[in-house]
């Protein structure tokens, strides 16, 4: 399965998650399936049958609550079976609305709590770099979540030891649960901001495959400091409805009916 179809079969199986509980977060869920697409298919060195394999890349979804898109992208490869993801949030389950890596297999970091995920990520990568391992660590944080001052400390201590294993995407859809992004603190010039902090920066149309596998090649080049890849998104890309919704897609509700009408959108 390429890119393409896996970033497909990602959407529908998110909104086939949401829409078994029947309300989620699903804008800022599909507006990452095109990265968790590429860092799968092409970038990350992972095992589904050894998901605890040492010197494994790993991935924090700092924005916890795109659990789902997570999810959906595990399911696809074989973490768990698809059906699970019918289980959402419901009791007993082992898919929380938010991440729990004591929970779900395929999960390296419980988060969440904005701005916690990517310290830890910081964090993985350190410890990485002492063990003598080869992991690159990879860490997706929301353009509401960089308004944190805790995510700007993990940026200054990643670029200050020099993280070149360390990755990390800002999912820039200019949403947020209250407005948009720039009504609330406006964080432009994302690319001018990293770069002042001591990171390389790369800024890209977060839709575009190929863009985003040539991106993260180059973060895997830069032997001399971390990399931050700015995705410009659409909350709820690939389904209209939803992204005409706008800023109430952040959390909507999401019936089987709804997931039927979206799925023949993806057709």
């Amino acid at each position: 399965m390429d890119c393409i179809e896996r970033s497909k079969e990602i959407r529908s199986l998110t909104m086939q998650c949401i829409a078994s509980i029947g309300v989620g977060h699903i804008g800022g869920c599909l507006s990452l399936a095109d990265l968790l697409a590429v860092l799968y298919t092409k970038h990350m060195n992972i095992d589904p049958k050894n998901p605890h394999m040492k010197g494994r890349d790993r991935l924090v979804l700092s924005k916890g609550h795109a659990g789902p898109a997570l999810y959906a992208t595990l399911a696809s490869f074989g973490y768990f079976p698809k059906e699970e993801l019918n289980t959402l949030n419901k009791i007993g389950t082992k898919l929380p609305s938010h991440c729990n890596m004591n929970l779900t297999t395929g999960v390296d970091m419980t988060t969440g709590s904005l701005g916690q995920g990517i310290s830890c990520a910081v964090g993985m990568a350190l410890g990485a770099k002492l063990a003598r391992e080869k992991a690159r660590i990879y860490c997706v944080i929301g353009d509401g979540e960089s308004q944190e001052g805790q995510v700007w400390e993990a940026v200054m201590f990643a670029a200050q030891n020099k993280l070149n294993n360390f990755t990390l995407f800002v999912d820039n859809n200019g949403m947020q649960i209250d407005d948009y992004t720039k009504n609330i603190i406006n964080m432009e010039d994302y690319e001018k901001k990293f770069k002042s902090f001591g990171f390389n920066a790369i800024r890209i149309d977060g839709h575009d495959i190929d863009a985003i596998d040539a991106a993260v090649e180059k973060a895997k080049k830069c032997k001399t400091r971390p990399t931050a890849i700015i995705l410009d998104t659409v909350k709820g890309k690939g389904v209209k409805f939803i992204e005409e919704v706008g800023v109430g897609n952040h959390s909507m509700p999401f019936t089987v009916a709804d997931y039927e009408r979206a799925l023949a959108e993806l057709k």
